[in-house]
């Protein structure tokens, strides 16, 4: 029985669900990005290109053949991820900062009313 407790108190922590939800928007996230590019994206840009549909380009090299308009499609699709995920840790790095910046210290305090008429009793003394 303590091998199951302690994997219930290993699969609940706090870090690891919330790596678990990352993961599973993440893959919600890479759906997203993948029919931006290839929907959008890619034929614009094929247009520009001369009208290249890029997931037909591929060159044959003896009986294999190389989808490298693919290969292209999929690079896009990661440059866009890594694009939206730096972002999106620079957001969250500024939040961090803001809240670890330490307190403006306080004005130093200068003398109380009993301390300067201490100081000026003393003074009279002196004279």
């Amino acid at each position: 029985m303590g091998l199951i407790k302690e994997f219930k108190e290993f699969a609940m922590k706090g870090n690891v669900m919330d790596m678990a939800v990352g993961v599973i928007i993440g893959a919600a996230f890479g759906k997203i990005v993948s029919s931006l590019v290839d929907d959008v994206l890619m034929p614009l840009v094929g247009m520009i290109a001369g009208k290249v549909d890029f997931t037909t380009l591929s060159a044959k090299v003896g009986d294999a053949e190389l989808f490298y308009g693919r290969f292209i499609q999929n690079v896009v699709d990661f440059l866009i991820v890594a694009f939206c995920i730096f972002f999106v840790l620079k957001g969250i790095n500024k939040l961090n900062r803001k809240k670890e910046e330490p307190a403006a210290p306080e004005a130093p305090k200068g003398p109380t009313q009993e301390e300067l008429l201490a100081e000026i009793r003393d003074l009279l003394k002196k004279k």
